[in-house]
């Protein structure tokens, strides 16, 4: 998968614009002199603190999903500008950074102009999820792009585990522990998302078909998650392949989606202030001067 930032996208789109003015400049250059530099130009104020934290808490995490067996790779537009080109199924996007608004989001077979989803999504200051759902020949579900809200929260001392349900010929089910036959997730139906937090761990996870406690787990998943750390499992492909209109089989596509603690290490990697241990004491610092001019003194004497 090739994945085009938005921001990337605008930046490219700026720098065009400033190489037009700088064109329209060098046509003009015999007929008017050179503006001369204003000597009471301010430079332009940075943001502080506060109002950096205020414009990130405008900004929306939007990511994209290919959850249709049946469906091609394809081009994902925003307002009509390629924000994700060669999007294969099975693949999940970084989360694209968007202002909180409105816009036209459309996907597109790659490299192509049919377009096979059209809509206008009203995206709030919040993370989301964009997930195309069934399939483009709606022989067990039509094709839709569904709209998650992902909860990136810090789940603390335990990890956060999500199921989305995306196997379009797959009953409701049931997520279950292998060890204990414990539910994690009950009654999960096609284009359903369940939450649940889980001490970090070891597990194998059972797919099981709901209200069917004899039944035998249709797959079952070993995964690992750690504390501090936001999970989503898409449930994908086809239960029976071999009659599908494409042959992907039933599978858990595991995704890590948010580390609370990726930030802290950053800055902890960032700082280079001393501890209070590592600072030089006043009298460290006075019998060093006194060493230096002792240093001095023998010098001169010598000399």
């Amino acid at each position: 998968m090739v994945s085009i930032n938005r921001r990337s996208i605008l930046k490219t789109t700026a720098s065009v614009g400033i190489i037009g003015g700088l064109a329209g400049c060098a046509d003009n250059e015999e007929d008017e002199p050179p503006a001369e530099d204003d000597p009471e130009e301010e430079p332009e104020e940075e943001l502080t603190e506060d109002e950096a934290d205020e414009t990130d808490d405008e900004l929306a995490g939007v990511r994209v999903a290919h959850l249709s067996p049946d469906a091609p790779n394809v081009d994902v537009y925003v307002d009509d500008e390629p924000v994700l080109e060669d999007v294969a199924f099975g693949d999940v996007s970084e989360y694209l950074e968007l202002d909180a608004g409105s816009y036209d989001v459309g996907v597109t077979p790659a490299g192509e102009d049919e377009t096979v989803f059209e809509e206008t999504l009203e995206i709030e200051a919040e993370d989301y999820t964009l997930a195309a759902l069934g399939e483009l020949a709606e022989e067990n579900q039509p094709f839709d792009v569904a709209v998650f809200e992902d909860d990136l929260s810090d789940p603390g001392e335990e990890a956060r585990v999500r199921v989305i349900h995306a196997a379009p010929d797959a009953p409701a089910v049931d997520i279950t522990l292998e060890a204990t036959g414990d539910v994690l997730f009950e009654d999960l139906e096609f284009g359903e998302a369940e939450t649940g937090d889980v001490p970090a761990d070891e597990y194998a996870l059972e797919v099981r078909p709901a209200d069917n406690e004899d039944a035998e787990p249709v797959e079952t998943f070993e995964v690992t998650v750690a504390a501090g750390t936001v999970y989503t499992g898409f449930a994908i492909g086809y239960l029976e392949p071999d009659d599908a209109p494409a042959d992907e089989p039933f599978d858990l596509e595991v995704t890590e989606d948010s580390v609370a603690n990726e930030e802290m290490d950053d800055e902890e990697m960032h700082d280079d202030t001393p501890d209070d241990d590592e600072q030089p004491d006043d009298e460290a610092m006075d019998d060093h001067e006194d060493g230096m001019d002792d240093d001095e003194e023998s010098g001169d004497e010598e000399i």
